[in-house]
Order: structure tokens, then C-alpha cells, then sequence
């Protein structure tokens, strides 16, 4: 896969954006969903195998669709952000202590009216940022690239990212992947991946890394100052493919260059450069690549893939440590969980850094860093391994982890003394529009995701339920509905054909069914394997559809860069028509 810069224009579409759902406006629809709760169970066998023991922690520490990792750190605080796409907030941003207990801060780029994604397909919107502290004035720098509303490469600055970010400042250069380092003198460099000087792309995929200098007063790079520092890659003879995503350091009076090459699937690595200043010249270490996976066979056990795309930190008691993105694939080689987070201690004692144990096949643990103590699931911090996530709707405030597609959550939903109650919008979930759907990201190969619903449809064109997505052309529904005068429960598969184009719809199954009282909606997976039931008891599930492939749910057929999402879903545009 690679990646090719888009750039939409949108226009804004007024509406405000909000960290909590009672700070919204009330919404009132004619015919709403009540979701009273939902439960989602991670059960991978490789935890089930593999028990922490004391010391440890597992990897990755941030499961589910969260690449592209960054990092930074200022006294003890450390923060990390990753992609979104067009979910919403835009750039999830993440603080912790220690690197391993990690709280969830919400979205960087949380106002509609400044970042809306509204008309991008969901492997736009934003992606790979970076993020740097900068000692000399006390601030944080958030630099991205954006595909939505004309935006291009962006920055964005605090002073405490537990306090919010300000408005996003455009910056005048192309390309993708920026990230802001800042020299001891304070002066400020920002790297990026571009395409090469027009008319000499030699082969495709042939990319290039480009540094400008960059005006801490004004917040602008200085004009006539960018130099490509890197062509091609390490070896330009070898024709490697997709150098990008590169931070800059300097240790012991020399510059470093970390990138990714290899393109970000089975040929992914990191390698590194050094120099004698930020514009170089910069020189391949001979140890190249310092991580990946690609050269491990294809059928190992708990398999993690496509490692890359990373950065360094100095972590507890001066150790460094690198967080970067790698895949989990399931037995049939698809990634439904998307690219995740990982981190591994680095060795930095010679002269390049090396990821230790980033040459071997990847492991599900690891040693804890000196002092740290797992609490990850408790106190706040966000679980990883196997665990139950349980979601009652009662609370002040809902959990960042449920988030929007296209536009935000705040938009659709209200709370009510029933539960969470989804405004559903004029728009189906084959659109390329913000949809009224509440998405959590599948974390495991092998889960279970449960909801109690109330709704009552009053046409065929009123829908509730759940949605298994990749995208747009890429997801199952299973939903409540109506025909005639009886009430249905649907499934529909969405599919792009091999040759994109229209997208195919086809119902798998329907039932009629009573919605008296509030029914379940059940989505289960065993690896490639998932299945859609329901309950009208509450204990006694009904299978719908047998047993389906998630395959559409993987980037390798799906196509994008994001892993498979699960929605709250109501709409009053739905063509899922029972049979």
C-alpha cells in the first residue's frame, strides 16, 4: 500500500464541536434509538496463552486502529498521538507517566469549524502527525497533514495539551508526514516526505525527504530554505519505495534522521541517517533497516507484521524507547484490527540506535520500564490484552474511545434516562457524509460486541442496529426495520466488486420480529469468522445469516489504511429492505 496525497475541498458545515455530551444543544428527531448499554470482550487466545507475569506489560499498548505513532515527552509527562482519517477527533492524543499506562485525552483537532472531514473517504481526512515539545518557549507543536477543507500540512500549538490546542495554522509546503524538531539554539526545522523534483521520478513509489527551516516567531518556514536531505531511501540504487514519515534528533553533537521505508504492508522497516547538521548531509547507517518483520516466515505463531513508521523517546531513567505501528493479522492474514500502536526499549550505546528485539519476530510482552508499575485497566488507563469494556450511557461525560466518522459525536447524540439516544440523519452508511453512528474500534481478532436497543421503525426507510465497518463500500448491518406493517430484523453485506465501482448490497438475511420491549444485537468473531444474532430475552441469542467472512473488513481486500470499526447506527436513509 502507499500513500498518495488528496487534497478535498469542503465546505464547513456549522456545527459546533463539544467534549461532553450534555454541553450539546438538545437534538430532537421524530423517531430516535435508545442504546441502553453496550459490552465489548476482547478474547485473543495469544493473552489467554500468554499471562502477564510481574514486570511485564503487553504489546501493543494501544490495540486497534491507532498507526502512525508520535511522541514526546516534557519532565515526566510523555504524549503520543496517531492517525484518525476521517474519524473524528481528528489526531487521538494519549499522556502517560511511565509508557506504559496510558490516559486517553480525546481528539487534537476536535473543532468541526476548523477540521471537517465531512466529504473524505475515511483513509483521508488527517494522518501521520507529529508531535514535538519545544523547551525554549515552553510549547507543544502538533503538525499534520490534512485532506479536508483545503487544509494541507498544518500546525497547531499548546501550552499544556491536557488543556486543549489552538486553531490550526496552515503552512505554505507540500508533500506529507511533517514533523517540527527544534535545535539546541532554538532555531526550528520541520521534515516531511515528497515526491522528487519534477522530472525525476525515477520508478514509482520513488519518494523523497525534504527539511525547511522554520520561523518560531511567525510560525512559517523560511522560504528558499528546503533541501531534499534524503533521495529515495537508503541505497537509490536498490529502488527502494516510500522513504517517508522521518523525525529528526540530535545526541552527542550529531543529527539523526530516523524514516520508514518499504511501504507501510510486508515490506515495511525503519532505517536511520546521520549528520553534522539538520540539513545534512545525511549517511545510512550500515546496520539498516533497526526494525521490521518482513524478513520472518509468513505462517509463524502469533504473527506481527508491517512494522514501521516510528519514533524515539528518552523514557524512564534515560532509556530510549521507540513507538511504532505493526499489524496483528488473524489466521487467514487480514488485519480487521488495523495498524496498532507498539512500543520496544532502543539500544542507543553505539553509534545508531537499534531497536532491541525489533530484528526477531515480535513478542506479546514485555519487561516494564524500571519503577513503572501495570495498572493498565485500572485507575483510568486504558486496558490492553484481553478485557471487557462496559458502557452503561449513565455518565457525565462519555469515553473517548466511542467516536465519530466524518463529523462529530456530539451531532446525533443526547443522553436521555434510558441510555444514549442516536438522532439518526438522512444519510446511509454507504455515504461519503457524516453518519449518525457511534464507533468503537475493534481491538481484537476475536471479540464480542453487544448492545440493548429500543426502537420502534415507523417506515422501511427507518433503521437501527449495529455496523461492522471498513468503509464506506466495505461493512454488514444488522438492524431493525419495517416492511409493510411488520417490523424486520435485517442483515445486509456492502461490498465494493473487484473493479470499484457501485457499490453491491446484498441481504443475507431477514426475520420478523417483536420490539415491544427492547431487543439485543449481537456481533461475534472468531478470527476471519463473524457472527450477527440477536435476543428478544436478553440471554438466548438467534443467529442471523450463519456464519460470514470478515474479510471486506480487512485493508488487504477493503483497500485504505484503517481497521474495522463497530457502530451505534440509526438512520432514516436505509435500503436494507428485509426479504
Amino acid at each position: 500500500m502507499k500513500k498518495t496525497q488528496l487534497i478535498f475541498l469542503s465546505s464547513i458545515m456549522g456545527l459546533l464541536s463539544f467534549t461532553g455530551i450534555n454541553s450539546q444543544t438538545k437534538k430532537t428527531s421524530k423517531n430516535p434509538a435508545i442504546f441502553s448499554n453496550a459490552v465489548y470482550e476482547g478474547t485473543d487466545k495469544v493473552y489467554i496463552d500468554n499471562p502477564l507475569n510481574a514486570g511485564e506489560f503487553y504489546n501493543p499498548i494501544l490495540q486497534g486502529c491507532y498507526p502512525d505513532p508520535a511522541i514526546t515527552r516534557k519532565g515526566d509527562d510523555y504524549y503520543m498521538v496517531c492517525s484518525s482519517f476521517a474519524m473524528f477527533p481528528g489526531v487521538p492524543i494519549f499522556h502517560s507517566k511511565d509508557l506504559v499506562n496510558w490516559t486517553d485525552l480525546g481528539g487534537v483537532l476536535n473543532n468541526v469549524s476548523e477540521f471537517n472531514p465531512h466529504d473524505t473517504g475515511i483513509s483521508q481526512g488527517v494522518y501521520a502527525p507529529g508531535i514535538t515539545y519545544n523547551p525554549h518557549n515552553d510549547t507543544f507543536y502538533m503538525i499534520v497533514t490534512a485532506f479536508s477543507g483545503g487544509l494541507g500540512n498544518i500546525i497547531v500549538k499548546t501550552k499544556d495539551p491536557m488543556k486543549g490546542w489552538g486553531s490550526p495554522i496552515k503552512l505554505d509546503f507540500g508533500g506529507i508526514d511533517p514533523s517540527i524538531f527544534f535545535d539546541d539554539n532554538g532555531k526550528g526545522y520541520i521534515v516531511h516526505n515528497d515526491a522528487p523534483d519534477k522530472g525525476k521520478e525515477l520508478y514509482n513509489g520513488h519518494r523523497v525527504i525534504k527539511v525547511w527551516e522554520y520561523d518560531v516567531n511567525t510560525d512559517k518556514i523560511i522560504h528558499g530554505t528546503d533541501k531534499i536531505i534524503v533521495d529515495g531511501g537508503v541505497d537509490l540504487s536498490k529502488r527502494p519505495i516510500w522513504i517517508e514519515a522521518p523525525h529528526l534528533y540530535k545526541k552527542d553533537g550529531s543529527y539523526y534522521l530516523m524514516c520508514a521505508e518499504g511501504g507501510t504492508g510486508g515490506w515495511h522497516s525503519e532505517v536511520i541517517f546521520k549528520g553534522d547538521s539538520p540539513k545534512g548531509p545525511f549517511i545510512p547507517a550500515p546496520s539498516n533497516p533497526i526494525l521490521t518483520q518482513r524478513y520472518f516466515g509468513k505462517d509463524r505463531k502469533n504473527k506481527v507484521d508491517w512494522a514501521g513508521h516510528a519514533d524515539l523517546v528518552k523514557g524512564p531513567n534515560d532509556k530510549y524507547y521507540g513507538v511504532f505501528l505493526a499489524v496483528r493479522p488473524n489466521e487467514e492474514n487480514r488485519v480487521n484490527t488495523g495498524r496498532e500502536t507498539f512500543i520496544l526499549p532502543v539500544d542507543w550505546s553505539g553509534e545508531f540506535p537499534v531497536f532491541e528485539n525489533g530484528l526477531i519476530p515480535l513478542e506479546s510482552k514485555l519487561k516494564m520500564p524500571e519503577g513503572a508499575v501495570n495498572k493498565t485497566g485500572q485507575d483510568g488507563f486504558l486496558p490492553n490484552g484481553n478485557f471487557t469494556f462496559t458502557e452503561n450511557f449513565n455518565a457525565d461525560k462519555l469515553d473517548y474511545r466511542w467516536i465519530g466518522l466524518r463529523g462529530p459525536r456530539e451531532a446525533f447524540i443526547s443522553t436521555t434516562k434510558k441510555g444514549l439516544q442516536i438522532n439518526p440523519f438522512d444519510t446511509n452508511i454507504k455515504e461519503v457524509k457524516p453518519t449518525s453512528t457511534l464507533f468503537y474500534r475493534q481491538q481484537h481478532n476475536s471479540f464480542l460486541f453487544v448492545t440493548t436497543l429500543e426502537f420502534k421503525p415507523k417506515s422501511s426507510r427507518d433503521l437501527a442496529g449495529i455496523v461492522a465497518l471498513q468503509n464506506e463500500g466495505s461493512n454488514y448491518v444488522i438492524g431493525v426495520t419495517k416492511k409493510d406493517k411488520d417490523t424486520y430484523l435485517v442483515l445486509q453485506k456492502n461490498s465494493w466488486p473487484r473493479r470499484k465501482g457501485e457499490i453491491i448490497s446484498e441481504i443475507l438475511a431477514s426475520t420478523k420480529i417483536d420490539v415491544k420491549n427492547p431487543i439485543k444485537l449481537q456481533v461475534k468473531a472468531d478470527g476471519d469468522k463473524y457472527e450477527f444474532s440477536y435476543s428478544t430475552n436478553g440471554t438466548d441469542f438467534v443467529n442471523v445469516g450463519s456464519t460470514v467472512s470478515g474479510d471486506i473488513l480487512s485493508t488487504d481486500v477493503a483497500g485504505g489504511f484503517t481497521g474495522a470499526l463497530l457502530g451505534l447506527y440509526a438512520t432514516s436513509a436505509n435500503d436494507a429492505m428485509p426479504e
